[in-house]
């Protein structure tokens, strides 16, 4: 069982949560009723027993103790007389305050016990009922609404008229309040004297002095017009009083928001720093928490938030009791029994001591248990029936009362069985200003507390985000910009928090079911449930027409206590209704909004400065537009990029200005950092989505007002936190970004600029918010449009290296490895495109270089810059051992060398030329780039691509190098034999590095490389073997590496579909160098034989002619499509990929090779029949050449022919030879 009430050494301080226990479980008279109550505070010391009475004591002699304060009541003084304190009428909200985590979710009511027990006597009492009803969350909280005191408060001040004068019409004009008659007081005299001895425990009735006897009338009986009078607050006026308030941060003559409204959010960025400072300003409003208890009551399945300050003893063999003094001659009545049950359920007290008297004389005492009240004697009552009325209570109340933050009214007449429900709110903004309502500032305040407590829980799923929304919606809806600007603020910066603009928006997340963009948590417009026998009451068709203002009426206290007559027909969204952002635009819009009316408060509290320039919101601010003819170029920027960096180091130093007099310090101060932060993240979020639409010019712009947002918090802020400092390299790095795209997708300027230039009417107002505190541009070098490309590229690299600088001197290299990686690989990225910038300028340069053949500053100058960046670039990469980005780096140094070495070519028509040493030097240098790339990378696997690229790279080095040695020998400087063998070793070389196996995209390339340096070796070694005389032995060797790397070569060229030229080339080089060969044999024999493989050689061409002829084919057929017959075709006119003039030549070629092989041929065969008698074979062999030749003499001669007429005529020719050569004898072969 729960420890008693106010049991224990020490109470825990207010708001501490003690763990929560099961609590006692009463079965009443067969009627099982579930009670259980948790102490959350209590203010009381440790328990007193009570002393029993000696009989015949005169409770109407005061105890000396009497009114005094005492060790055993402990601070709280006469609150411990319980029913002797009026309840105050903002009572709840003083528990709410402290128990936030509470309001709005676990707790279904917050209220005065006393209010309670009211309620749940309706049905029973024919006493007038008043309270005033809130909603926050699913939470109701419950106060006495004393429309007496408003009234005499509105005949002083004239507020409320309109109050009163609906009152009078529509409500009880005759009903006025009893006075308390003499017999009221003597008795709460009486009670109050039987509670002090009961204190003392001496039981003797000591005499006091006479000052005593005027205490006993004074403050007990003046009590109620005084309590009542004290505890309610100015509507909205301050005390003059609190103009000297220390705590609060007067800004020159701006008017000072009540003291109790003071609640900022602390500067650190952190995203959920939002504690709310109030101080005691809540006290003197009435809002403070003085119940002696507060007890977490749960009734049944009702969860209740209760203040109690009913006294409860202990000692001996009672654990906890509550003592009650009854007149002897007058029995007890029901309301009394029930207000006794619900006393010690409330506060969990499992017994009752009654003390009876006659006069004032003690008679007896009498135990009771808790669960024998409902079955007293004249006091019968059923505890099933409490717990219905209670559940019909609350369903009728949360049905009807469905707008948070307006006030409702209860109110029930007395000796009437009708209970009406009003919306004062309602009734309030027809006719005053919503600010004589004197509940709309505790509940302004209190749904911005239980916004903060939600928004400050770490454990916090989006799916809240609604609720906290809705909280702070209808907050701002409470309040008045010129008077509240703090509050404004800061719900505006919390509103602004919601959007979470550091992570991708889930569109379809089940934390944001789509359920439209309401600003209430309740819907307002749902229709009720239809009207029926059970909830008739909920409609108002029959009512008076008086009472046509009520919300809701319930016809007869009766119906309370049919069991669920009321059901709760209120539908509560399950996540309230948060706005679906279709996007990352409108969630950032959002955001920027919410930011843009919290600086809107923020300016109109801080004082106005005389000095400041007078800007008008709807002028938009031009945004700097740069050309080439004016930005200074690089040099410039180099300056530009000092300045800036200065100042970043300053801010180290503490240094900080406000041109528009804010203090350092104050709230003002504090939110506007806050605001300005979120409204610069919020840019760049915008900037960055506008990237990835490739929309450069609008991210350029927004990056632009991040950038101007982040100057104004570092004019503004005296040190930069790490998290800012951090921001400002990812802004910088995405600025970077930009620069580079805008460089790179030059041809879409015009739409880039126009993007860049527009402006929307919240930017404009939240850039002259920004410019009243500075007009500073320390990031303009950053982020202007300029037109020149160099300069656009210089920028991009600047931004990086101004993040990288930030975080060396910061830093905070070590706490951010990621950003700083990121950071060093762009800046190794961006020196890569101003390298290659550089090295492209440079070749453009040399090709425009015709007559002078001499190179000049000017390409010599452009390729130390290229250097120099490739250089920086490399060393950023290894820095962070990003191997392959290193890898293309020095890839592009070797095409810069290769450049280099090309420029010292001399112009194309000087035939004398030579392969000069600056050319080898400059490709060996290029080579050794290229090796150092193979090294850094390792082996393929790292990244296949960029593998192949490099030895792809490295292979045309070789290759151009060896090429240019074999045509441009440097006779001058070697000997032909060592020139022959550096060109070998290159070819070899470029081979090796060629994959012609790897299946890729650059296959054919590689195959067709690989079988041009075949070519290019056999036709070197087919020379050689042509010009050398003498070393019989070189010479074989000559002829067998010419052999095999013909071979080779064809083997490549027949696996190409697109070579037939090539192919054909490579062919009649063969037969040249069996016509060579031929010529130095002597024998018949061996002549034939020769001279049978080169024919052989020749059949093999009919792929070539295939080809050949299939392109001339279709080259007709197109011609026949798109030409009129009378239009030709020149000969150079040819389908794409066929030379037709290189086709005509190797085809003049061919025919008079073949011709004088065929001559050849039947020469040595016919001298061969008549000498030693020709087999039947070599009889047909020389029969077919003979006719073979004759057909190529007719088709020679004939000069009409077209080409495709010759290459058919040659592939039928070459089909005749075939089958002789394919069935030929094995000499031949």
């Amino acid at each position: 069982m729960e420890e008693p009430c106010g049991a224990g050494a020490a109470a825990p301080l207010r708001g501490d949560a003690e763990e929560p226990k099961q609590g006692s479980v009463l079965f009443l008279g067969g009627n099982e009723v579930k009670s259980s109550a948790v102490v959350k505070y209590s203010s009381a010391p440790p328990q007193a027993a009570f002393a029993r009475l000696q009989e015949k004591t005169d409770l109407k002699l005061p105890p000396a103790n009497w009114l005094r304060e005492s060790a055993k009541l402990g601070p709280a003084g006469t609150t411990i007389l319980g029913n002797s304190k009026k309840s105050k009428p903002f009572s709840s909200f003083g528990m709410a305050y402290d128990f936030i985590d509470s309001v709005g979710n676990d707790v279904d009511v917050v209220s005065d016990s006393e209010n309670i027990k009211k309620l749940l006597k309706i049905p029973y009492s024919k006493s007038h009922v008043s309270m005033a009803v809130h909603r926050i969350g699913r939470t109701l909280l419950l106060d006495e609404l004393d429309i007496q005191e408003l009234f005499m408060r509105s005949s002083q001040t004239g507020d409320w008229t309109w109050l009163k004068e609906f009152y009078q019409r529509l409500i009880d004009q005759k009903w006025q309040r009893k006075k308390k008659s003499k017999e009221h007081w003597y008795q709460k005299a009486i009670l109050s004297k039987f509670l002090y001895y009961s204190i003392n425990g001496d039981g003797a009735a000591q005499p006091v002095p006479s000052t005593s006897k005027q205490h006993q009338e004074g403050p007990v009986a003046g009590e109620s017009d005084e309590a009542g009078r004290a505890s309610w607050p100015a509507p909205f006026e301050m005390p003059s009083s609190l103009s000297e308030d220390p705590g609060a941060s007067n800004q020159g003559n701006v008017p000072l928001e009540p003291s109790y409204l003071v609640g900022h959010v602390a500067s650190a960025p952190k995203e959920q720093n939002l504690t709310p400072l109030f101080n005691d300003g809540e006290n003197r409003q009435g809002l403070k928490n003085d119940f002696v208890r507060n007890i977490l009551w749960t009734f049944e399945d009702i969860h209740m938030l209760v203040g109690s300050n009913m006294p409860i003893f202990g000692g001996g063999r009672y654990p906890a009791v509550s003592l009650r003094l009854r007149d002897n001659n007058k029995p007890i009545n029901v309301l009394t029994g029930i207000d006794y049950w619900l006393d010690n359920l409330i506060c969990n007290v499992p017994e009752l001591v009654m003390c009876f008297h006659v006069n004032g004389i003690v008679q007896k005492y009498e135990m009771i248990k808790t669960e024998d009240i409902p079955n007293l004697e004249n006091s019968n009552f059923s505890t099933k029936v409490i717990k219905d009325i209670a559940q019909n209570i609350l369903s009728f109340l949360k049905s009807n009362c469905t707008k948070e933050g307006h006030t409702y009214w209860l109110f029930k007449a007395s000796g009437s069985d009708i209970v009406k429900l009003y919306d004062l709110t309602t009734l309030c903004e027809e006719t005053e200003d919503k600010y004589q309502n004197p509940f709309t500032m505790p509940v302004a305040i209190l749904l911005y507390k239980v916004a903060c407590n939600m928004m400050l829980k770490k454990n916090q799923n989006k799916k809240h985000y609604g609720t906290i929304r809705t909280l702070l919606l209808n907050c701002l809806k409470l309040l008045d910009n010129g008077r509240h600007p703090q509050i404004i603020a800061s719900a505006n910066y919390m509103l602004s928090e919601l959007f979470q603009l550091d992570e991708p928006k889930k569109e379809d997340s089940a934390d944001f079911p789509i359920n439209g963009n309401s600003d209430e948590s309740y819907s307002e417009e749902e229709e009720e449930m239809p009207d029926s026998d059970e909830n008739g009451s909920y409609s108002n068709s029959s009512d008076p027409p008086d009472d046509n203002k009520a919300v809701a009426i319930i016809k007869s206290v009766g119906e309370l206590s049919v069991p669920e007559k009321y059901k709760s027909v209120h539908r509560i969204r399950p996540s309230c209704a948060f706005p679906v952002c279709h996007g990352t635009e409108e969630r950032c819009r959002l955001v920027l909004n919410h930011v843009l009316e919290g600086l809107k408060s923020v300016d109109s509290s801080v004082k106005k400065e005389g000095d400041l320039p007078a800007a008008d919101p709807s002028t938009p601010i031009p945004l700097k537009y740069e050309d080439e003819s004016t930005s200074g170029g690089p040099e410039s920027l180099e300056k530009q990029m000092a300045l800036f960096l200065d100042k970043m180091g300053s801010f180290q130093k503490g240094k900080h200005s406000s041109q528009s007099g804010m203090i350092p310090g104050s709230w003002q101060y504090k939110m506007k950092l806050q605001l300005i932060l979120k409204s610069s993240r919020a840019y760049y979020v915008l900037s960055d989505a506008a990237m990835v639409l490739q929309k450069y010019g609008r991210a350029l712009r927004y990056i632009k007002l991040a950038l101007q947002c982040h100057d104004t918090y570092c004019c503004l802020c005296g040190s930069m936190l790490p998290e800012v400092l951090v921001f400002l390299c990812q802004c910088l790095t995405l600025c970077g970004d930009i620069q580079l795209m805008l460089a790179q997708n030059a041809n879409n300027r015009a739409a880039y600029l126009e993007e860049y230039n527009y402006q929307t009417k919240e930017d404009q107002e939240i850039l002259h918010s920004l410019h009243r505190e500075s007009r500073c541009q320390v990031f303009a070098w950053a982020t202007d449009l300029s037109t020149d490309l160099e300069y656009q590229l210089s920028v991009s690299c600047k931004c990086y290296e101004a993040a990288y600088e930030i975080l060396l001197f910061s830093n905070l290299k070590s706490q951010n490895p990621e950003q700083h990686i990121q950071v060093l690989k762009r800046m190794g990225n961006i020196r890569n495109e101003i390298g290659v910038f550089y090295m492209n300028q440079a070749a453009a340069v040399q090709t425009e270089r015709v007559g002078n053949k001499n190179v000049s500053t000017t390409e010599q100058q452009l390729w130390k810059k290229s250097f120099s960046c490739f250089e920086e670039g490399i060393q950023n990469f290894e820095s962070i051992d990003d191997a392959t980005n290193a890898a293309l780096l020095l890839c592009n140094t070797g095409r810069l060398m290769r450049i280099c070495a090309q420029a010292h070519c001399a112009a194309e028509g000087d035939y004398k030329r030579e392969f000069s040493p600056e050319e080898a030097l400059y490709y060996n240098k290029a080579i050794d780039y290229y090796l150092k790339a193979l090294r850094s990378l390792g082996k393929r696997d790292v990244h296949p691509a960029v593998w192949d690229s490099v030895n792809w790279e490295l292979s045309t080095t070789y290759f151009t190098m060896a090429t240019l040695q074999q045509d441009y020998a440097p006779l001058s400087r070697k000997a032909q034999e060592q020139i022959e063998k550096e060109v070998s070793e290159a070819m070899m070389k470029s081979l090796k590095y060629c994959d012609v196996d790897t299946v890729s995209e650059r296959q054919p390339l590689c195959q067709y490389r690989a079988a041009t340096i075949h070519h290019r070796l056999a036709s070197m070694y087919h020379s050689c073997l042509r010009n050398q005389v003498g070393d019989e032995h070189l010479r074989k060797q000559h002829r067998v590496l010419a052999d095999l790397h013909y071979s080779k070569a064809v083997r490549l060229f027949q696996l190409l579909k697109d070579a037939p030229c090539e192919f054909l080339r490579v062919q009649l080089e063969r037969v040249a160098f069996a016509e060579f060969q031929m010529a130095s044999q002597n024998s018949s024999a061996g002549k034939l034989k020769t001279l049978s493989g080169a024919l052989d050689i020749m059949t093999k061409t009919r792929g070539a002619f295939q080809l050949i002829r299939k392109d001339l084919v279709a080259e007709s057929e197109q011609i026949s499509k798109d030409k009129s017959p009378a239009e030709s075709m020149s000969v150079n006119d040819s389908p794409a990929g066929l030379n037709k003039e290189e086709v005509l030549k190797l085809l003049g070629i061919f025919e008079s090779r073949m011709s004088f092989l065929l001559l050849q041929s039947i020469k040595l065969l016919t001298s061969s029949k008549r000498k030693i008698g020709g087999t039947n074979e070599e009889e047909a062999v020389l029969k077919t050449n003979k006719q073979v030749y004759s057909l190529l003499l007719r088709a020679t001669a004939n000069k009409g022919l077209s080409l495709l007429e010759r290459t058919e005529l040659i592939l039928s020719l070459l089909e005749q030879l075939a089958p002789r050569n394919a069935e030929g004898t094995p000499g031949m072969q």
